[in-house]
């Protein structure tokens, strides 16, 4: 099965945003990556292939967790018009059209 390209909205909290950002920056372009609301919050807009959205969002999740264990990611993937929503490893509601 050919990999699928979704679209990706984050909020990234972490203890370490300076550990955390730079493994950001390797998987997405630089300007994808931004500060959030509060000093210990990042911002992601991307794409990513893969699979299925919970493969992408525990990937992601296990390499941010290897620069910071305490990292919580609130994601949601978008593919053909599905957003998907995740918080951690956790998909959250019903996939949305």
């Amino acid at each position: 099965m050919a990999p699928k390209r979704f679209a990706l909205r984050a909020r990234v909290s972490t203890d370490n945003p300076g550990a955390v950002r730079p493994v950001l920056e390797r998987m997405f372009p630089a300007q994808s990556v931004r500060a959030g609301e509060t000093p210990d919050e990042l911002r992601v807009e991307a794409e990513m292939e893969g699979a299925s959205a919970r493969e992408l969002n525990r990937g992601l999740l296990s390499e941010l967790r290897r620069a910071e264990k305490r990292t919580r990611l609130r994601a949601e993937w978008t593919c053909d018009g599905i957003t998907e929503r995740f918080f951690d490893y956790v998909p959250k509601g019903q996939p949305r059209v």
